[in-house]
């Protein structure tokens, strides 16, 4: 469990390129055969991965959250990025193909995830907030997901957002989560860029090929810095901080969210020509 305790944007100024990189990025989340958890103190959210190869991986223990097990006072989803897999939740056993999410609700006692092939393991990428009520676990699969069609081709930044731990999908307490894919010709993942003063996101880049980037920008609307993401990199945009990305090839990524409310429609769009 590593840990990433963020700064303000009075901070920002005087951050280098690493140390950007130390606050605001989780690296080297999916290494075969390991299970690692990133700890953040932007809305406490815990951004985790596991590369399941020949044999299982588990956790449930709660010593590095401060309670008797991990799920006692939280929630989760795990979204599978890479070939066929399963998880086991308290004994009960989920399929996941790729893009399929598993929700996995307060109260749960143990979490074992597999993969059907090691020479092609599952990708899981787990996103972890404090829940204040208990909820079922709940697999949803790609073709349950909620498709939004969003963005303009002539701008570059037509894209399909799927909603997946979402109200209009399936409940959770705090968490939201879902996947966006830039179309093809398309770079942008989100515009015009935007604050949520009351969420943190954290984004999960991933179909990145090995010598392509995605370019994230993030700061305030008037100060702003990017980072430089790969494949398999982790994001954490604080609620003060605007979130666009633009790739120099095909990707995809991971959203997650967690705040005072789940309204997705609660941002504060910024006009481009307003950035600095």
């Amino acid at each position: 469990m590593e840990q990433r305790y963020g700064a303000g944007p009075d901070q920002i100024d005087g951050m280098n390129t690493s140390q950007l990189r130390e606050n605001f990025m989780v690296e080297n989340l999916f290494t075969p055969g390991e299970i690692r958890f990133a700890y953040t103190h932007f809305d406490r959210m815990i951004v985790g991965g596991a590369v399941p190869l020949d044999g299982a991986l588990s956790f449930g223990g709660g010593e590095d959250v401060g309670t008797e097990l991990f799920f006692d006072a939280r929630e989760m989803g795990i979204a599978n990025l890479g070939g066929a897999g399963w998880i086991e939740v308290d004994g009960t056993r989920y399929e996941l193909a790729n893009r399929d999410v598993l929700y996995v609700g307060r109260g749960t006692k143990a979490v074992k995830l597999g993969s059907n092939d090691a020479a092609q393991p599952a990708w899981f990428y787990m996103n972890s907030v404090p829940a204040g009520q208990s909820i079922e676990t709940r697999l949803i699969t790609r073709a349950q997901s909620k498709i939004l069609e969003l963005g303009d081709a002539e701008k570059s930044n037509c894209r399909s957002l799927a909603m997946y731990i979402h109200p209009e999908v399936s409940p959770s307490c705090l968490l939201l989560m879902g996947i966006t894919d830039p179309a093809k010709g398309s770079v942008w993942n989100t515009m015009p860029p935007h604050l949520h003063e009351r969420r943190m996101e954290a984004y999960c880049y991933f179909d990145l090929s090995d010598e392509d980037r995605v370019m994230h920008f993030m700061g305030r609307p008037d100060n702003t810095r990017h980072l430089v993401v790969a494949n398999g990199d982790i994001v954490l945009s604080p609620a003060w901080s605007i979130h666009m990305g633009a790739g120099t090839g095909p990707y995809g990524f991971v959203w997650g969210m967690t705040g005072e409310n789940q309204a997705y429609t609660d941002v504060s769009p910024v006009a481009v020509k307003e950035l600095r």
